[in-house]
C-alpha cells in the first residue's frame, strides 16, 4: 500500500486520462465555436432588435449562467446552511 503524509489512501489512477481530457476539451471548443460560426447562417424571427446581434444568446446564456450561480452561492446558501452541529442535537 502507498501512503504517505499528503496522500494517506492508496494510489489511484484517474478516472479519464489526461490526453483524453484534452482532447474531449478541444472537440467541445470546436463544436461550440461551429455552433457560433453557424449563427451567421441561421435566420431567426426575432422580436426585439438586441437579438439580431451576433451571438447575442451565447452571451445571454453565459451571462445567465453567471448571475445564477452567484445568486446561488451569495443569496440561497445563507438562507438554508445549518450550523455545524446541526444534525448533532
Amino acid at each position: 500500500m502507498n501512503r504517505n503524509a499528503v496522500n494517506p489512501g492508496p494510489k489511484t489512477e484517474p478516472l479519464i486520462r489526461p490526453r483524453t481530457l484534452k482532447a474531449m476539451l478541444a472537440a467541445f471548443a470546436a463544436v461550440l465555436g461551429a455552433l457560433l460560426l453557424s449563427e451567421a447562417w441561421a435566420h431567426r424571427h426575432v422580436i426585439f432588435p438586441w437579438e439580431e446581434w451576433y451571438g447575442f444568446y451565447a452571451a445571454f446564456g453565459f451571462v445567465a449562467y453567471v448571475i445564477l450561480v452567484f445568486l446561488a452561492q451569495y443569496v440561497l446558501r445563507p438562507m438554508v446552511i445549518r450550523d455545524e452541529g446541526y444534525y448533532d442535537r
